[in-house]
């Protein structure tokens, strides 16, 4: 029966890609050492908190040689492990917006998947601070469903939660696993960021594999953390440590997904 040990990581990223990298090398070789076979980053796990234009200079091409895939792949042969990149700026045909990427690196280096964030944030949640990410990202226009392991794997990133339809989609493709990698800000997290997660594998019987950021990051940002893992029937079956650097481990089984899909088949009896 297909099965997936897989680590949700939790990082504390800023506007140094370099240093940001190193932190990645760090939590990639600790949960590889913990048994995992997937590591998934957090949004903006190479760039975090810096000025529009830092990131536009940060941005690269997802087959070129930049320093944030060329340290992916390096990662994923020398460790021999899936590495999902949660978001990154890829560049794009408007060299003022580039796509925010999770890129899908397979254990022989190879790029396996890339989904483009859909919705972007653009509001104001009363911490203070204005986000407008349409003005410096182009957003995606497809969903992303991949194989790891055996089970159907389908891709969004942090915004991209408070869109059930977009998971009703991935279900269809066949999802099994729904991961979100995500940079929630402190404001939400607090009170959103558990409720709806486990609605999402609820309403879906899939696994949720959830890794973000945490902490305060430039430009006065501050982000709410503890990466998880959910299972299909909506308990959170691992947490990663308050406040640190780190990541939640689970193994995700299909025998899972079919037991709760079998009990309650919901999905089988939608009228819409």
């Amino acid at each position: 029966m297909a099965s997936l040990v897989i680590a949700a990581a939790q990082l504390n990223s800023d506007d140094d890609v370099s240093r940001n990298l190193a932190a990645v090398a760090d939590v990639v070789a600790d949960a590889k050492s913990s048994g995992a076979q997937c590591v998934v980053l957090p949004e903006n796990f190479a760039f975090m908190g810096g000025t529009d234009e830092a990131r536009r200079g940060a941005s690269e091409a997802l087959d070129g040689d930049g320093p944030i895939v060329s340290t992916l792949r390096r990662l994923a042969t020398e460790h021999a492990i899936t590495i999902v990149g949660g978001g990154f700026p890829e560049r794009t045909r408007d060299p003022e917006r580039p796509h925010n990427t999770a890129v899908v690196v397979a254990p022989t280096g190879d790029v396996a998947a890339a989904y483009r964030k859909l919705h972007l944030f653009d509001v104001e949640v009363g911490d203070g601070q204005s986000y407008r990410e349409s003005a410096a990202v182009t957003p995606g226009d497809s969903t992303v469903v991949v194989d790891l392991c055996g089970l159907r794997v389908g891709l969004s990133i942090c915004y991209d939660l408070r869109f059930p339809e977009l998971y009703r989609r991935l279900v269809a493709e066949g999802a099994e696993v729904l991961l979100v990698p995500a940079a929630f800000t402190l404001m939400t997290g607090k009170d959103h960021w558990h409720a709806l997660l486990r609605a999402r594998a609820i309403e879906n019987q899939c696994w949720v594999v959830a890794s973000a950021q945490w902490g305060k990051h430039p430009k006065g940002r501050q982000t709410y953390g503890k990466s998880l893992i959910i299972d299909p029937w909506g308990d959170v079956v691992a947490q990663a440590e308050e406040g640190a650097p780190g990541f939640a481990l689970g193994r995700l089984t299909r025998a899972r997904v079919e037991a709760v899909r079998r009990a309650m088949p919901c999905l089988s009896h939608r009228r819409l």
